[in-house]
């Protein structure tokens, strides 16, 4: 009989057999191939550990609140599309998904000048 923490498997199928008894005498009876198996009790390991125990920066950063500054929410990524007011050859844009899955995002560019356009893809 193999034992993995409390589970107790049939040493010659691998079938999972019924709980121990606690009782070292007592013989299990495999339901798929009938081997009989001496009851073990099952060796169980507990351990515990604190936070502190395993130091990490992303748990140093975590807090029930957060502040969120300007440069956190932006969000705009820079593209090579020229402004149609200005001229300018740079552009922010930024995707959302704003209609049903099976169609493409809707694209919102902005200018340094304050020009904005949409453009569904």
């Amino acid at each position: 009989m193999s034992v993995i923490g409390s589970l107790i498997f049939c040493t010659d199928c691998g079938n999972l057999l019924r709980e121990s008894t606690g009782n070292a005498d007592a013989i299990l009876h495999c339901d798929v191939c009938g081997t009989r198996n001496k009851d073990t009790i099952p060796q169980t390991t507990v351990s515990e550990s604190k936070p502190s125990a395993f130091p990490s920066a992303l748990r140093a950063k975590r807090s029930a609140v957060q502040t969120l500054s300007a440069e956190d929410r932006k969000t705009e990524a820079i593209i090579d599309r020229t402004c149609n007011d200005c001229g300018r050859k740079q552009m922010f844009y930024t995707t959302v998904q704003l209609r049903s899955a099976d169609e493409g995002s809707t694209v919102f560019y902005r200018c340094v000048c304050g020009f904005k356009e949409t453009s569904n893809n």
